[in-house]
Order: C-alpha cells, then sequence, then structure tokens
C-alpha cells in the first residue's frame, strides 16, 4: 500500500508541471490571433485587401463627398451612377449612395482581381458582410461609405450580388498615378476580362420567342448558378436572339437578371 500512495504521489507531482506548461507555453510565447473579418466564412484575408484599395476613413478628415445612386434601367440594365470615381493617394472620401432601384443592391470597394473571386462566391451562396469598405442598400435606403484610398492603382466599386455585376453595376475607380476618367459602364466584353473566368453550359436551343424575347434550352448543369441538367426557358436580349436558332448547339453563360434567368454570354 505504501508503494502505491508513493507512486501516486510522483504520478501527480509530474502531471501537474506538465499540464501547466502545456497550457501557458510561458509568458514570451503567447499567441494573440487577430479577429477574423468574417468569422468562419474564410474572410480573414480581408485585412490584406484593405492594404490594397486602402483603410476605413476618418469622418472628422473627409476631404469631399462622392454622390452614388443605384439604378435599374427599364431594359435590364442595373448601374452606379454618380460623380466620377478619380482620387488623390491619400484623399479620404465620403461616399453617398442611394438605392433607387426596385432591388437590394451593394456597393464594395475593393480590387478587381478580388471581387472576381467574391462574386463567385456569392453565386454559390448569398452571404451577410459587415465590411468597412461596403453596404448593403434595400429599394429606397441610402447610406454612406468613408474610405481613404492610401495607394495608387486602378480598383473597382461594384454590386455582387448574383446577375448586378453582369447587367453593369460596376465602376472603375482611378487613384493617384494610375488616374483616368471613371466611366459611368463598360463595354460587355469588359466584363469577361475583368472576372474570373467564367463557366459556360452547353446546350440545344429547342424553341426560340423572338418577340417574348425567351429562348427554350436544353442544357447541362450550370455550375455558376448549382443548378441541374434539364430544359428550360431562358430570357435574352434583341441582339443575343438574333444569334440563335432552333436545333442549335450552344455554350451559354446564364445569369440572373431583375428576378429572371437571362442568357448574358454565348459563344
Amino acid at each position: 500500500m505504501k508503494n502505491l500512495l508513493l507512486t501516486t504521489a510522483l504520478a501527480f507531482t509530474f502531471a501537474v508541471p506538465a499540464y501547466a506548461g502545456g497550457t501557458h507555453g510561458g509568458h514570451d510565447e503567447v499567441k494573440v490571433e487577430e479577429p477574423k473579418t468574417h468569422g468562419a466564412d474564410g474572410h480573414a484575408d480581408n485585412h490584406a485587401a484593405m492594404m490594397m484599395i486602402g483603410t476605413p476613413g476618418d469622418v472628422a478628415k473627409v476631404n469631399r463627398t462622392i454622390n452614388v445612386t443605384m439604378v435599374e434601367t427599364d431594359d435590364g440594365q442595373m448601374l452606379l451612377e454618380g460623380d466620377e470615381m478619380t482620387f488623390e493617394k491619400g484623399e479620404t472620401i465620403r461616399f453617398v449612395i442611394e438605392n433607387k432601384g426596385e432591388q437590394e443592391h451593394e456597393f464594395v470597394l475593393d480590387t478587381v482581381e478580388r471581387n472576381a473571386a467574391h462574386k463567385i462566391e456569392m453565386a454559390k451562396m448569398m452571404m451577410e458582410h459587415d465590411d468597412p469598405n461596403r453596404i448593403t442598400l434595400d429599394a429606397g435606403a441610402s447610406g454612406e461609405v468613408i474610405w481613404t484610398f492610401a495607394n495608387d492603382g486602378t480598383f473597382e466599386a461594384a454590386c455582387l450580388i448574383p446577375g448586378h455585376y453582369e447587367s453593369g453595376m460596376f465602376r472603375t475607380v482611378a487613384v493617384g498615378d494610375q488616374m483616368v476618367k471613371a466611366s459611368m459602364t463598360m463595354a460587355p466584353v469588359d466584363v469577361q476580362v475583368a472576372q474570373a473566368d467564367v463557366e459556360y453550359t452547353k446546350g440545344t436551343i429547342t424553341k426560340v420567342d423572338a418577340k417574348g424575347g425567351k429562348v427554350t434550352i436544353d442544357h447541362g448543369p450550370l455550375l455558376n448558378l448549382d443548378m441541374p441538367a434539364m430544359k428550360m426557358v431562358f430570357r435574352a436580349d434583341e441582339a443575343m436572339i438574333s444569334k440563335m436558332s432552333e436545333g442549335q448547339n450552344i455554350e451559354f453563360v446564364a445569369e440572373p437578371v431583375k428576378g429572371k434567368l437571362t442568357v448574358t454570354q454565348l459563344k
């Protein structure tokens, strides 16, 4: 019994320091992690993006105000209209944004590359954000983003809600040595250049309704929309429908535009 008690006491004596050392590791080894911007959704690298586009601005140091209006047109376009987005390096800007459309929109300041990557993520799932470089506005709402542009470069303001960027809701943001006049819109071909590689879907056109602006396509999986293969009706503008005929095998991209699945690219 004495040997058993002695063995137990010795085991306990060695176990306690080992446990304490494993938990604390000494004061010199304490590691403090930065809080992640989006928690568990994989966007902790947002700090790196802010290093590129700039940093949240101080309201007391605002140099000027830029007015931005979100609008939707009768022909299906979605636009960011308003003042020119050309800035000096170091300027702090107050963006006053008003959503005059009938749908929810967002305003995001970022690099073109990160917007492209984030747009793909948004197509997979609708995510809510709470970042200083973006704001989401319901129809009829308004808000502001205050931002300091710390680096020269060509950046982008955009709405990354699925289908909205493809409908024209983006603007060039030019800073410092890269200053150029920011265009109100870009040609459709520029959308493809600015974004990450597009996933085309193969299909066969079974019906064309040129007057109604509709086309029926028997297609494979729509990967960007996470939809299975099926036969369904899509919207298409006049220029797109003019390239289509029944029985034609096509490769196309479809996006939601004003709540309707629309053929936006064709090859």
